[in-house]
Parts: C-alpha cells; sequence; structure tokens
C-alpha cells in the first residue's frame, strides 16, 4: 500500500481533500515505476478535484489520484529503456500526489544538471506548454512585443524566459507589485498590475508606443481586453483559464474580424495524444534552452512538506498568493540533494 490524495468524488471544499491509502501502482507492458521526491501544484488540479475541469467529462473520473508533474527516482524499468533503476526522473502525468507512480517512458525526462528534485518538479506541466504555444503556434519572432498574461505564475515565468531566448520584447501582466517585481526579475522588460488598473490595456499600448502586442498569451482568460492592445494581425494564444474559475469568456466575433486577429488554442496534454512526435521536438528544443541557462526554475518560497500540505498548497494557489512554482516535497525527498 502507499499514500496517495485520491479524489472519491467532486469536492466542493478543499478541506474535504484527504490522504488515502491506496494499492502501490504495478507497471504494465512498457512502464516505469518511479518512487515520487516531489510534485508540483498547478490550478488544475483545483478545477480536476472540484470537477470543473473539460477534462472531467471524459478522461478524469472519479476515483483518480490528484496531481499533475513529478520529480522522482526510476524503481524499476524494462530492459531496454532509457531509464534504468536510480535514474533521476521528471515527467507530467496525473496521480502525482502519491508516493509511487508508473508511467509510460514517452512521458518522461532525465532531471537537468544541477537541478535538485524540488526544482525538477515544476517543469513537465509548465515548460513543453509555454514553448509549444509560444513557439511552436505562435511563431513568435525576434524582435516581436509578447503580452504575457499571469506573468509571475508557473506558465507565466517560463512564457516570460523562453519569449526572452527567442529576442523578444516581454511585457507581462500580474496581480501585485510584488508579482510584478518577480516577474521583472527572470526577464520582463516591462509588468503592468491588471488587478490595480482594471484599463491595463493602456498601458500595454503606451509602452508599445500605440502599436500593441503582437502575441499576447493567454493562460488566464483574458481574450476580450487582450484585443484592445493587441496589434493589426496580431495572436492571442489561449492556453487556459485560471482567472476565470471555470467559466469561459465569451467574446463579441466582429471585434475579432476588424482587428483580424489570429486566435490559437494550445493544449500540451492533447497533442501528446494526437502527436506524440511534437511534445518530442518540443523538449529537445527546450532542453538545449534548459542547458544554456535561458529557462530556469522558479520556485515559490514557502515549503510545503508531505501529501498533508496538498491543501494548503492548493488553498495559497486558489488566493493568489503564489509565484513560480508551489512544490509539494515528498516525506522521503532529501531537499538538499543535488543532482
Amino acid at each position: 500500500m502507499m499514500k496517495a490524495i485520491r479524489i472519491d468524488r467532486f469536492i466542493n471544499s478543499y478541506d474535504e481533500i484527504k490522504i488515502s491509502n491506496v494499492p502501490k501502482p504495478q507497471p504494465q507492458d512498457g512502464e516505469v515505476l518511479v518512487q515520487i521526491a516531489a510534485a508540483g501544484v498547478n490550478f488544475v488540479d483545483l478545477l480536476y478535484c472540484r470537477g470543473k475541469h473539460q477534462n472531467n467529462r471524459s478522461l478524469v473520473k472519479p476515483p483518480f489520484t490528484l496531481g499533475l508533474e513529478f520529480a522522482g527516482t526510476v524503481l524499476s524499468s524494462p530492459p531496454s529503456s532509457s531509464f534504468p533503476r536510480g535514474t533521476k526522473v521528471f515527467g507530467g502525468s496525473l496521480g502525482s500526489y502519491a508516493s509511487h507512480i508508473c508511467v509510460k517512458e514517452s512521458l518522461l525526462r532525465p532531471i537537468p544538471e544541477g537541478w535538485d528534485f524540488i526544482s525538477a518538479a515544476g517543469l513537465a506541466a509548465t515548460a513543453p506548454v509555454s514553448y509549444g504555444a509560444l513557439v511552436v503556434r505562435g511563431k513568435i519572432k525576434k524582435g516581436e512585443t509578447v503580452l504575457v498574461h499571469a506573468a509571475a505564475g508557473g506558465l507565466g515565468l517560463m512564457a516570460v524566459q523562453i519569449a526572452k531566448a527567442m529576442g523578444c520584447l516581454v511585457i507581462g501582466t500580474a496581480g501585485s507589485k510584488e508579482k510584478c517585481e518577480v516577474a521583472r526579475r527572470f526577464g520582463a522588460d516591462e509588468c503592468v498590475n491588471y488587478v490595480q488598473n482594471d484599463d491595463w490595456w493602456k498601458q500595454v499600448l503606451d509602452v508599445t508606443e500605440g502599436k500593441g502586442a503582437d502575441v499576447v498569451y493567454d493562460p488566464v482568460g483574458l481574450v476580450d481586453k487582450s484585443l484592445k492592445c493587441l496589434k493589426h494581425k496580431g495572436r492571442i494564444l489561449i492556453v487556459g483559464f485560471a482567472g476565470v474559475e471555470g467559466k469561459i469568456e465569451k467574446i463579441a466575433m466582429n471585434r475579432v474580424l476588424l482587428r483580424q486577429a489570429q486566435l490559437i488554442g494550445y493544449r500540451f496534454g492533447e497533442t501528446e495524444r494526437r502527436d506524440p512526435t511534437e511534445n518530442i521536438e518540443i523538449w529537445r528544443s527546450l532542453e538545449v534552452m534548459v542547458r544554456d541557462g535561458k529557462v530556469k526554475p522558479v520556485v515559490f518560497d514557502r515549503q510545503y512538506k508531505g501529501l498533508e500540505s496538498v491543501v494548503p498548497a492548493l488553498k495559497d494557489l486558489s488566493e493568489r498568493k503564489v509565484w513560480g512554482k508551489a512544490v509539494i516535497q515528498a516525506d522521503s525527498a532529501d531537499e538538499k540533494s543535488k543532482l
């Protein structure tokens, strides 16, 4: 048996989340068994446990183990695997709030040199999403202006770093002065507080001398106002709706027509299911950025130890207290061990 955050029914309050004893997973054909040392916390976790994510209609139904990304040590793998026993890995898969997980080898990556488990645990659900949206779908180019919403969040900070690595001017939005400072620290050229100022889009126009942004990266649900500060024929990359608690905004499509805007959706998990080769190429490019120091881990400065800390971590996330990645440290993890 093992400990896990098991969702047996959709809940209304995070206080209803409990630690359960469940059978330890047994690898099926081709699967790798990993002992989890750390797990990243994501806004999607909030939607999954409340039954408000689109995946709850088909892919994720109770009972299931919560959690989307992890880092740990391989305990067993097929003889031909690239990840023999003892390999330090990170990956993305439902079921990460547990002591062990079985996953397909294609979902695992080796932990970058110099990164510890806690740093790597927040990589799998952020870096490929931001790279896939900005570079693969958005086709950002050197010299373009990229507006990154929620620029101090896990996805946003990766987007900021990737856009800067591609030679773009980056304008961030964030919900506080402190979060704007975080966004600037990791590469944003400018940052606008969109909570303090409801007309934040006017500030974006001021920064761009009235031209607007070439590309908008939106994990929040701000397409409506983003159209007001989007350059003619610009692109809006829609990657999530973290700011609307599952309520999707409705857009007057004539505004899209008049702006000749491109609205581009990007869903990394769906790409993994439909076109795994695309994700392989994304990771190859990301590994170069990581190796060159252009993409770095950004871990929130509050420690969350043990599965019992999942609830306070989710509450901090829902109350917008977190910048970067909140990470759950497993009871058995040695946070000081470097790889």
